[in-house]
């Protein structure tokens, strides 16, 4: 069973940066995507971002220009670099991987983490 593990969320002001890390137990399948989602209380679940084994990359809408997704293939692992954060940006954010990029972009991915909290002060 592959485990998601993510790290990095906390507290900053608006304006501020943070970096999320996810770590995979192990490789989640040959063509494996990855990114995140966000849920913020009271709201529905909204994609952040993603990004293919070969690099290609896909920003939600209200994000754009300011986060900023990596992997690590090797280490089957991905970063999400929040800059220029608001506080709408506040929400519970969810690692997740597995299957091609349509399917993770559905909110569809068959792996996901526990989620980390990022909450960002006005």
């Amino acid at each position: 069973q592959v485990q998601l593990v993510e790290s990095g969320g906390g507290l900053v002001q608006a304006g501020g940066s943070l970096r999320l890390s996810c770590a995979a137990s192990e490789r989640t399948g040959p063509t494996y995507a990855m990114g995140w989602f966000r849920q913020a209380p009271g709201k529905e679940r909204e994609f952040v971002a993603a990004i293919t084994r070969n690099g290609e990359t896909a920003y939600g809408d209200s994000v754009k220009g300011r986060f900023t997704i990596s992997r690590d293939n090797v280490k089957n692992s991905v970063r999400l670099q929040m800059d220029s954060l608001k506080p709408e940006d506040t929400a519970l954010y969810y690692c997740v991987a597995g299957g091609v990029y349509s399917t993770l972009r559905a909110g569809k991915a068959p792996y996901w983490g526990q989620g980390t909290q990022v909450t960002v002060s006005s």
